[in-house]
């Protein structure tokens, strides 16, 4: 966010519904809600944010991880409930989006099932899954910053859990796809060897089903892992991003090549100090 500050690019942001300071007391974390109230949430924020007029600077809207996969099915808006909004929103970013699961992180069937179960009866019930911060970051101050994050935690509900799992199996099948003729932009960043959110699964995804959009891109950079903010990449990666927003604000403007992969050199080692 201060980087793209610094490229006269203002930044808004919110705590997630069940997370950050939207928590008051530890019986609230993860308290999302179901897909319909995650989308709601969403559509009041973005909403708010919208150019009021021509001379308004273009609106871009970016998720990382879950909130990238939660971006992605926001601006395909399967069944036209945000589609004044999405036709309003400039470019769609997305960082690691979650479109399924590293496979390090992949639940076996029986846990989904047993919580899927018990979560009819108990929707609130806490789920705890824990990443190491060692997968999420290559950089030895960002493990320990994360580490040591009080606003960071790794419970959900199972409630939550379940309709994230029908949100990422829903964009993984194919169920949730943009329509062109709504998303003007989209940009796709993923780290070959994110141990979060899987790759693989997100080239699919964009191969598959992303060639509607005429303004679409995936950058693939080599060897980083969930975190591109926080990364051995992150100074390419804030670059990218601002570069790819200022490009399709006016003024800014440049001819930009439909449905691109670029490919990042991979960085060389640097030894991290406080």
């Amino acid at each position: 966010m201060t980087y793209l500050a610094s490229r006269s690019i203002a930044v808004h942001g919110f705590d997630q519904r069940g997370w950050g300071r939207s928590v008051a007391k530890r019986a609230e974390r993860g308290l999302t809600g179901p897909t319909s109230r995650v989308l709601a949430d969403m559509a009041a924020f973005i909403r708010a944010h919208l150019p009021s007029s021509p001379s308004d600077p273009p609106l871009f809207v970016m998720g990382h991880s879950m909130g990238g996969g939660q971006v992605l099915r926001f601006a395909c808006d399967n069944d036209g409930s945000y589609t004044d909004i999405v036709k309003q929103v400039r470019g769609w970013l997305c960082e690691a989006p979650f479109i399924g699961l590293a496979p390090e992180e992949q639940p076996n069937w029986l846990t989904v099932f047993g919580a899927r179960l018990v979560g009819k009866l108990f929707p609130r019930m806490h789920y705890v899954h824990e990443i190491a911060p060692e997968s999420l970051s290559r950089i030895d101050e960002e493990v320990r910053s994360i580490r040591e994050d009080g606003l960071m935690h790794n419970t959900g509900t199972l409630e939550g859990l379940g309709h994230l799992i029908d949100r990422t199996a829903d964009l993984s099948s194919g169920r949730t796809r943009p329509d062109g003729a709504k998303v003007r932009s989209l940009w796709i960043g993923h780290g070959t060897d994110d141990k979060g959110t899987a790759y693989s699964e997100t080239k699919r995804w964009f191969d598959s089903y992303a060639g509607v959009i005429e303004d679409r891109e995936m950058k693939t950079y080599e060897g980083a892992y969930h975190q591109l903010h926080a990364d051995l990449c992150r100074e390419e990666f804030e670059k990218d991003v601002a570069d790819w927003i200022l490009a399709r604000c006016e003024g800014g403007e440049r001819q930009v090549q439909a449905g691109s992969e670029v490919k990042a050199p991979e960085p060389k080692p640097v030894e991290s100090k406080l």
